[in-house]
């Protein structure tokens, strides 16, 4: 495979009398979309057009409900296609396959210094660490919720959690800009709250409150954090949109915590997306759901989106890992032997149900963390 060429992994359900020619069809929709025969440049079809690199059984076996089997189809996508641009690289990894419920997009191997044009983390995990003086333990993370919440209500919490101890204080992704809680009123109490907690505990709790909407709005909330004086953000990149989220990193000078919400729409394999396609587009942390939680993801896969985060990639910052969805304490433990200290924990419901004992629950969650 040349060398300007992005090695992309698929799994294509079709019966094996079939595969090749399924696999030449995948290489021309997400290269040309067009008989390649009817193309008459030369360079188009030597250079451009996708080439099939090797289509073998899927080592997951299946088979669909026509006795078809599952194969593995790598794809060498030239790197011209992707215009160096972060929706266009996710339009020619799985564009129009998308829409073919038979395929799947289970990795892709980017060639030297394709990552260059990319911002990737600006802090990574060396620079959390810093905003936090926390060189070498995992961290925590909470999140104030529900939505519908009055903005007392939201500022008692994070009182509570900042005067616990707790690293990372987080709006719940479900907090936007709702008239019960509007961010600009939000955002400046609640960080005054968890900046009083600090001075009281000489502790260094950070609040990440969600930016969402359109560009224009999403200005405007900068604007509201940089006075503020804050330095991390929550952000759903498939919400904002990548491109949105690249120049979101390029321009906010915050660490940016990206959440998984619709990251799940698409069948794309949850450590190339979470782990891999975040860090490149500027990630620092990704939240990712944890095994036995509130959702399915097993722990081969939590444990390669981990992988995928902090893996060794041409000098790019390593990001942090930050298993959530339905945790509890009694699980803190555990969850460091699978991920180590290079990882944040994020509890939050979990903490919340507590009730009148959140205070105690919050600081027994920081005690057990910094034990482990």
């Amino acid at each position: 495979m040349s060398a300007a060429r992005i090695r992309a992994t698929y799994r294509i359900t079709a019966p094996a009398g079939e595969i090749e020619a399924r696999a030449r069809a995948l290489a021309t929709e997400q290269s040309v979309e067009m008989p390649v025969e009817a193309i008459r440049d030369v360079r188009v079809r030597d250079e451009v057009v996708a080439t099939v690199e090797r289509v073998l059984p899927s080592p997951a076996g299946g088979r669909g409900a026509g006795g078809e089997g599952a194969f593995e189809v790598d794809l060498g996508i030239a790197v011209e296609t992707t215009g160096h641009e972060a929706s266009q690289l996710v339009n020619m990894l799985f564009g129009n396959c998308s829409l073919q419920p038979e395929v799947e997009l289970l990795d892709a191997d980017f060639p030297p210094g394709f990552a260059d044009a990319f911002p990737g983390p600006e802090f990574g995990i060396a620079g959390i660490r810093a905003m936090l003086d926390a060189p070498d333990r995992a961290l925590t993370c909470t999140a104030l919720k529900p939505q519908g919440s009055t903005l007392d209500h939201l500022v008692h919490l994070a009182r509570i959690f900042a005067l616990a101890g707790v690293d990372v204080v987080k709006d719940d992704h479900g907090l936007a800009n709702q008239a019960s809680c509007p961010f600009a009123a939000r955002v400046p109490a609640v960080q005054q709250a968890i900046a009083e907690a600090n001075r009281e505990t000489g502790g260094t709790t950070l609040y990440a409150p969600t930016l969402s909407g359109d560009p224009r709005t999403l200005a405007g909330q900068l604007q509201v954090a940089r006075d503020c004086g804050l330095r991390m953000a929550l952000v759903a990149p498939m919400l904002v949109g990548l491109p949105v989220f690249v120049e979101l990193r390029r321009e906010s000078g915050l660490a940016l915590l990206a959440h998984p919400a619709f990251a799940g729409a698409s069948r794309v394999a949850p450590a190339l997306l979470l782990g891999k396609l975040f860090r490149l587009f500027g990630a620092d942390a990704t939240i990712f759901p944890n095994h036995g939680g509130r959702f399915s993801y097993g722990r081969d896969t939590c444990l390669a989106i981990a992988a995928a985060s902090r893996d060794d990639w041409e000098g790019m910052a390593p990001v942090l890992p930050v298993p959530a969805g339905g945790m509890a304490v009694e699980r803190v433990p555990e969850m460091i032997a699978d991920y180590g200290r290079d990882t944040m924990l994020l509890i939050g419901g979990g903490l919340l149900v507590a009730g009148d004992r959140l205070a105690e629950r919050s600081r027994e969650f920081v005690e057990k963390v910094r034990r482990s």
